[in-house]
């Protein structure tokens, strides 16, 4: 019996290409256990495909024989994990962490970037709720819905009765051009888009969501690593820009006007410029086909140092904290928020047209703090094989418009400036903030060439190296508003007297302390308690507030004020650890009163008080003192 020859097979996967050799009449599951080894593959979570889109699946078989499938020597079989990543040992997965390099710490047009490493919160859906695949709340509800644009009966030219349809009135598709347009919605949603790619003749066929890689694939062993060498497989290829068509967030739309005036109070006051986090919901938006929106019930302010023409972010020691009380509150982080305000004429209350067309909508420094956020908080997508692919973190920044007055533009950045960000490819100019910079290789990092195109002078498309980049072509408009009737997640106040102090603003009259609280609860008399507490900012510092630890017990107090429950909130107000709190406000209260007809007495009798010793940290005070130095409790 002839011995069967052998055919050579190259497999190609996210880890490079390699050569199987199998004999002819091999059999199909022989040639999985050859890739498995090959590969050095943990299980068996893959798939093998003779088309690049995932199609035509070879199926593990011990009957059937290579030869009998169609496979020939010299053959490209495609290799897909469908377990989840990829689960080589000598492979690193690409993760989706991101970092601002010390070199791009510095401020450029009024924005700093942090440091620190990001990797995915873990956060996710309303309220962060744990759901199927891990995905968001609406993002489930939106593979449910068809999304069709239905229309009615035109009297003109339809010519069918009632229960009729035809080309003039049958429902369009939610990538409609002609519809997007007359409804003047400059990008599709991300869910549009996901259904465009699965339309038509190859509806249901696989789609995969695939983040770009800027970096240089470890483990090769044809050549020493780089910069010693590099070879066609594990170098990155170049990557030409495109205007991202769709958007993750299609608005973002804040609960009331009180929530930005209350962020924007900080610049009325200093006139430096001012930080904010944005803590609210998504929930699905019904003027856009199959639309998100981003809805704001509220703004944490992180540790900044800011002047009047930059801002620099502090590590923030409570983040986790933050996000831990937001989730119970049923909010998470959304988005973040910026100024960039100017006064001109402060008697008429106008500020600075500064960014425009003829300037820049953001700085590159911006769109880098921008797509660190991203890939810090990214999006859950069943269609990525890491889980992940772009993020629904949204920018807004508070700017002057064409009129001179204050308003809100909203951004995001693709998925390409993400990636930019994430392999630290992407850094800022030093004199021109609407242009950016690719970096160039070096002995420790190669950086792959970044194109895009424009038109020349005589209308042609030319390509052009991105060292400079405008940042345009990363950036993608994301509409902000407030509805006509207001919101509120929180109670709604009338008066800016009835709002207790900001988290960080280290100005007279916006600190957080105990006297600031006593001062809140005794105007705050005539409301109710659950009116009282409903404050985001009150309850956080009620919340990470030391010297009476009342975290582990806020729990029922969180949930009444979401859900608006009178008579939850009063039984709490019932609790030791509030009566308690009442005690500690009342003996200030009365010693504050006290405090100055005892001093006279105590020196009209000529006599010294010694220092006292605080009975809650200990701290020796002076004797002059009626409350602590340090905590704030009475003595």
């Amino acid at each position: 019996m002839s011995k069967s020859s052998k055919i050579v097979l190259r497999i190609q996967s996210s880890d490079g290409t390699k050569r199987i050799e199998i004999p002819e009449n091999g059999t199909l599951r022989d040639l999985y256990e050859l890739v498995h080894s090959g590969f050095s593959f943990d299980d068996y979570g893959f798939a093998l495909f003779k088309e690049r889109n995932c199609s035509k699946e070879i199926v593990s078989s011990r009957s059937q024989t290579v030869k009998g499938n169609g496979l020939k020597h010299g053959d490209m079989i495609f290799l897909k994990n469908i377990a989840g990543p990829s689960t080589s040992k000598g492979h690193e997965r690409s993760s989706s962490t991101a970092s601002v390099s010390s070199t791009n710490s510095s401020t450029f047009g009024g924005i700093a970037g942090s440091s620190r490493e990001a990797t995915p919160s873990t956060s996710s859906g309303t309220g962060a709720a744990a759901t199927v695949n891990g995905e968001d709340p609406v993002d489930i509800e939106l593979y449910k819905i068809d999304g069709r644009i239905t229309r009615k009966r035109d009297e003109k030219l339809c010519r069918h009765n009632s229960n009729g349809c035809c080309v003039h009135c049958s429902p369009l598709e939610p990538w409609d051009e002609t519809y997007l347009k007359e409804q003047k919605i400059k990008h599709c949603s991300f869910h549009t888009y996901l259904k465009k790619l699965t339309s038509g003749v190859d509806r249901g066929k696989f789609v995969a969501m695939e983040d770009l890689n800027c970096k240089v694939k470890n483990g090769c062993r044809d050549h020493p690593p780089w910069p010693k060498g590099i070879c066609s497989k594990c170098q990155p290829s170049a990557i030409t820009l495109n205007r991202q068509t769709y958007r993750h967030v299609d608005n973002v739309m804040f609960e009331n006007t009180g929530i930005v005036e209350r962020f924007l109070n900080y610049w009325r006051t200093t006139g430096h410029q001012r930080i904010g986090m944005l803590f609210g919901t998504y929930e699905i938006h019904p003027d856009v086909p199959l639309g998100i929106r981003a809805r704001v019930a509220a703004i944490y302010e992180p540790p900044q140092e800011s002047t009047r023409d930059s801002i620099r972010l502090l590590d923030d020691e409570h983040e986790s904290e933050v996000d831990e009380f937001a989730q119970k509150l049923g909010l998470r982080r959304v988005g973040w928020i910026f100024t960039d305000l100017l006064a001109e004429d402060a008697a008429a209350g106008t500020v600075k047209h500064v960014r425009n067309i003829k300037t820049h909508f953001l700085t590159a420094q911006e769109c880098i703090l921008a797509g660190h956020l991203q890939n810090k908080y990214p999006n859950r997508c069943k269609y990525a094989s890491n889980g992940y692919f772009g993020s629904k973190f949204i920018t807004v920044c508070v700017t002057g418009d064409a009129k001179k007055q204050v308003h809100m533009e909203g951004y995001a950045v693709s998925a390409q400036c993400m990636a930019l960000v994430r392999d630290n490819c992407l850094i800022p100019t030093k004199d021109a903030p609407e242009l950016g910079y690719i970096r160039e290789s070096s002995d420790k990092q190669y950086v792959p060439d970044v194109y895009y195109k424009e038109k020349d002078v005589y209308g042609n498309e030319v390509q052009r190296l991105g060292r400079p980049l405008p940042v345009e072509y990363l950036l993608v408009d994301v509409p902000a508003s407030t509805p006509m009737i207001p919101l509120y997640t929180f109670h709604e106040r009338k008066d800016v007297s009835h709002y207790f102090p900001v988290e960080n603003r280290l100005i007279d009259g916006h600190i957080q302390d105990f006297a600031a609280l006593s001062d809140y609860l005794g105007r705050s008399r005539s409301m109710d308690f659950l009116e009282t507490m409903s404050d985001f900012h009150l309850l956080l510092y009620l919340y990470r507030m030391d010297m009476l630890p009342m975290k582990s017990q806020m729990a029922s107090l969180l949930v009444a004020v979401r859900d608006k429950d009178k008579t939850e909130a009063n039984d709490w107000k019932n609790q030791e650890v509030w009566r308690t709190l009442e005690q500690l406000i009342s003996a200030t209260s009365h010693h504050d009163d006290s405090s100055m007809s005892n001093d006279v007495e105590f020196v009209s009798a000529g006599e010294v008080e010694q220092n006292w010793t605080c009975s809650h940290c200990t701290f020796i005070n002076s004797r002059e003192l009626p409350t602590c130095e340090i905590c704030n409790l009475p003595r």
